[in-house]
């Protein structure tokens, strides 16, 4: 029982580790390098990540520098960010790539905050999956007599409390990235 336990919470922690890398990558009017972390460069062949063939850097809170190591990839750079839709228009030099973040609009932050809503209301439908699984699993072991009826009760209100502690996390999460997209 405890192993079951022990399995769900790791699942439930892996599911917040989930929500925050999807947070980092919501363009929040400030620069930051995560935005791109997904965005892949058709490197010689190869898709690459940007910051596997360049550096990356925050010069100014709404600027994102990319300075390519190998300067024939600069265009490659630039169709990959165009390509990947995050809605910021590269500016080549020739030698560096500049990622300018407008600042955003009343409109543009309710969006944001609409869509870190969505992202927390789909972190716990994931959460209360993981918590019917692991109560599936109780109540299998039960039926199998491995535990027994106290044990079964004594599980599943673990179970239910781990649930309603990480749902709680997610509010949080989800509260203080609504916080500081409107605090812009």
């Amino acid at each position: 029982m405890k192993k079951t336990i022990d399995d769900m919470k790791i699942k439930m922690e892996k599911t917040l580790d989930v929500l925050s890398e999807e947070f980092k990558t919501l363009r929040a009017g400030r620069a930051n390098p995560a935005i791109i972390s997904k965005v892949n460069v058709d490197y010689y062949g190869v898709p690459t990540p940007i910051n596997q063939i360049a550096a990356v850097s925050v010069p100014e809170a709404r600027l994102l520098l990319i300075e390519p190591w190998d300067m024939k990839s600069v265009k490659a750079i630039e169709r990959a960010i165009n390509e990947a839709d995050i809605g910021i228009n590269p500016q080549s030099d020739g030698k560096v790539i500049r990622l300018v973040f407008p600042p955003l609009t009343e409109e543009r932050r309710k969006a944001l905050c609409k869509d870190v809503s969505k992202m927390g209301e789909e972190s716990k439908v994931a959460i209360r999956s993981i918590r019917r699984d692991a109560v599936e699993k109780l109540k299998a072991m039960k039926k199998n007599s491995e535990i027994t009826e106290d044990d079964l009760k004594q599980g599943e209100k673990k179970i239910q409390d781990a649930t309603d502690k990480y749902c709680k996390q997610i509010d949080s999460m989800a509260s203080e990235k609504s916080k500081e997209i409107m605090d812009m």
